[in-house]
């Protein structure tokens, strides 16, 4: 038993309403019906960050009801940020008053999260000195915050690290640097555009990454009164200003929550309309739903994912950064995989230890076997890389209920999915974490017709 787990699973469920940490779920009856998506994770909670860098009030719109809002909430609040909901969804953050923050108090809201990472360049302009506690995050790796601490060092930081966490100061003030990372990514990138859009001079960030909601950070820093230009092979260039004002912005959707969904369609036999969804943003994933032998619509107002009726097809899928299948799209995928007729492989490339959650799937009577060192094969695109593992996925075989305790976001969905797919009854506890970053997850689950119960 994972005793932080299980606090970090009851202060989610609480942050956003949730009355059990515990569900029962009744599974073999498809979800259908409509559901929506708002603003996505990855970016609100960039965006609630960036709002420190201005000197007037900023107002975020499509703001989700997840526990990662609150938790960013309570930081920005710890600091002095004024924090208002206008309407639901409608943040106003006002950072006239922004001041230093006693450790309990970060230490209090953040938890486990790494958000607190990514205010290291904003306080260090408005205050010169900023700290961060030891970070957690979903267990699904080391996720090392070298690729941070030595950007911000590049920038001009002076990085102290203690006994209860990091100390930062910049007696200089940051300054633009030539920055490369050793791998795109996204955390590193934002940390470089929320560090560097107000340092002295230009910065030139090589190997970043480009993900949509990068994209969408960007166009808030621009609004912001940010000069930032993207140019080809991955080279992001930052003409530092002396000052931000706010900005009004409403999120790009949640391709994640949306993709899961999708996949949940899949895996039991459903039909699920996305509202919010958008099909640029998804191209790769619909690629591979088609695949697999999903049906989908795009809509006006969202995309429509169905389950035709005919066998599902085995597929073999390599996690990348974008625009390659994302690492948070593969293991909602996996449980409609077991459902496939014949033999699927997912190279996971970009996070290690990623497939914990199958051992869950197996024990609901999974053919799953993963590859610790990942497999070499001719047909493979992305370049092998040290830390990546293997899933084969052997199907379609027949799901059945189980106990189950959710190991991170991703693979608590996932376990969600197989349990509303499996015939029988399932009790998953530590949902709490799932709402991390999936909405109103419970509420869907009514909208689509599943049969479950809080406990």
């Amino acid at each position: 038993m994972n005793s932080h787990l299980d606090l970090d699973s009851r202060k989610a469920a609480q942050r956003v309403g949730l009355t059990s940490d515990t569900i029962v779920i009744r599974g073999g009856k498809p979800l259908n019906g409509r559901i929506e998506v708002r603003g996505a994770k990855n970016l609100v909670t960039k965006a609630m960050v960036a709002a420190l860098l201005a000197d007037t009030p900023s107002i975020l719109k499509g703001v989700p009801e997840i526990s990662d809002v609150h938790v960013v909430k309570g930081l920005l609040e710890a600091h002095g940020v004024v924090v208002d909901e206008l309407m639901p969804g409608e943040l106003r953050l006002d950072p006239s008053n922004v001041s230093s923050a006693h450790f309990a108090e970060i230490n209090a809201h953040a938890g486990s999260s790494r958000i607190p990472i990514l205010f290291c360049g904003p306080l260090l302009h408005q205050l010169g000195e900023a700290f961060i506690p030891d970070l957690g995050g979903c267990r699904i790796g080391d996720r090392p915050i070298d690729f941070h601490l030595n950007a911000l060092r590049a920038l001009g930081a002076v990085v102290e690290k203690l006994d209860d966490g990091i100390h930062l100061t910049a007696p200089d003030g940051l300054i633009g640097a030539n920055i490369e990372l050793p791998f795109p990514s996204v955390g590193a990138t934002e940390q470089v555009l929320l560090s560097a859009v107000r340092a002295e001079g230009t910065t030139e960030l090589k190997n970043a990454a480009i993900e949509p909601e990068i994209m969408d950070l960007i166009a808030i820093l621009q609004k912001m009164g940010a000069i930032i230009s993207v140019e080809p092979n991955r080279v992001i260039v930052i003409e530092g200003v002396q000052k931000l004002r706010g900005y009004v912005h409403t999120a790009i959707f949640d391709r994640n929550e949306a993709a899961s969904w999708a996949s949940a369609a899949l895996a039991t036999h459903g039909d699920i309309t996305v509202g919010g969804a958008k099909q640029q943003e998804l191209m790769t994933f619909l690629n591979v739903y088609r695949k697999v032998g999903g049906e989908f619509e795009v809509l006006e107002d969202g995309i429509r994912f169905y389950h035709p009726g005919t066998p599902l097809k085995p597929v073999m899928v390599e996690t990348d950064v974008h625009p390659g299948f994302m690492t948070d799209w593969q293991q909602p995928l996996i449980v409609a995989l077991t459902q496939a007729e014949g033999t699927s492989v997912v190279h996971e490339t970009v996070y290690e230890n990623r497939f914990g959650f199958t051992d869950a799937l197996n024990t609901m009577g999974a053919d799953i076997t993963v590859h610790q060192s990942g497999i070499a094969s001719i047909t493979r695109r992305v370049p092998r890389r040290p830390l990546e593992q293997a899933a084969v996925v052997t199907g379609p075989t027949h799901l059945t209920g189980a106990d189950v305790r959710v190991p991170d976001l991703r693979g608590g969905f996932s376990h969600l999915i197989a349990a509303l797919a499996a015939e029988g009854t399932s009790t998953i506890s530590n949902v709490g974490i799932i709402s991390r970053g999936y909405e109103l997850f419970i509420d869907k689950l009514e909208q689509l017709g599943a049969d479950f119960e809080l406990v």
